[in-house]
């Protein structure tokens, strides 16, 4: 672990973003992370004309019971899922990743268990909730690594041209491109900041290929999944959109057209526990 003293690289960048109204942050106890507060922009907060965005006021409501759920609907597949997509994220030793989407941090955490002390890792998100969990775990866990946790939309990142040499996601993908009309701008974005011969690391739900294990996975969502996050959230809506969009997300060949659609390129997706979820990792052509 780096001396307390040392400031994060972009520290300065972050900055002169803030004051232009695109990220805030103020220091943690734990040198190696930011929280974030409110973003003034209304890119990051809300959509263009000023509204909160419907995904981020159900995800503001869900953070206490957010990781419970997770597990529990998943049987604790999640985490396991998530440690393959750390790995994979620091495949060649990266200077610099970013969890996209980070929710309570569990992704970056990992990676930042796992990685070198000169390796950069950043963490971003548009809940604040969520990341005040996000904080509160990587204080809990001293986490290894340089650990940076922003508030910002993936629709407009915080960050310089060509900051990363990888970046992850995890089971948020989802959200910013099933039936999303941003769906071009948010791949647009994450290009803009992955650097050239960078990769892009995806794990997420997707559609079994035989046609009787999707029925049970299909069947499980609704009668299980979505009841389940109700009874322990108290928020019927959230629970029962995340079955409905994992029922009908993209398959594997689907996401990968997606992805080569956007410009991203060698594109590689492995499917887990029988197709449920699948990791994908895509490139930034050189």
């Amino acid at each position: 672990m780096k001396k307390s003293g040392m400031s994060h690289p972009w520290r300065g960048v972050l900055q002169r973003e803030a004051a232009r109204g695109r990220s805030k942050t103020a220091p943690l106890q734990n040198p190696h992370v930011t929280e974030a507060l409110p973003a003034a922009n209304p890119g990051s907060a809300a959509d263009e004309q000023g509204k909160t965005l419907p995904l981020q006021t159900m995800f503001n409501e869900v953070p206490r019971h957010y990781d419970l759920i997770n597990r529990l609907m998943t049987c604790y597949f999640d985490q396991a899922w998530r440690k393959k997509a750390a790995v994979e994220c620091l495949q060649g030793h990266p200077g610099s990743i970013l969890d996209l989407c980070t929710g309570t941090g569990d992704l970056a955490l990992m990676i930042a268990e796992r990685a070198g002390r000169d390796t950069r890792i950043t963490a971003v998100d548009f809940s604040q909730p969520m990341l005040e969990a996000a904080g509160r775990k990587a204080r809990q866990r001293q986490a290894g690594g340089q650990l940076q946790i922003i508030l910002g939309d993936a629709g407009r990142l915080p960050f310089p041209d060509e900051a990363f040499d990888v970046i992850g996601i995890a089971f948020a993908f989802r959200n910013l491109t099933f039936r999303n009309p941003r769906t071009a701008a948010y791949l647009a974005e994450i290009r803009r900041v992955l650097k050239r011969g960078g990769k892009f690391v995806i794990v997420e739900t997707s559609q079994p290929r035989s046609a009787v294990l999707r029925r049970l996975f299909h069947g499980y969502l609704a009668a299980v999944v979505a009841p389940l996050g109700w009874l322990v959230s108290g928020h019927r809506g959230a629970y029962r959109y995340l079955a409905w969009s994992m029922r009908h997300y993209y398959s594997r060949n689907e996401l990968a057209a997606l992805l080569a659609g956007q410009g991203f390129s060698c594109i590689i997706s492995r499917p887990l526990l029988g197709g449920v979820a699948a990791l994908h990792v895509a490139g930034k052509a050189g």
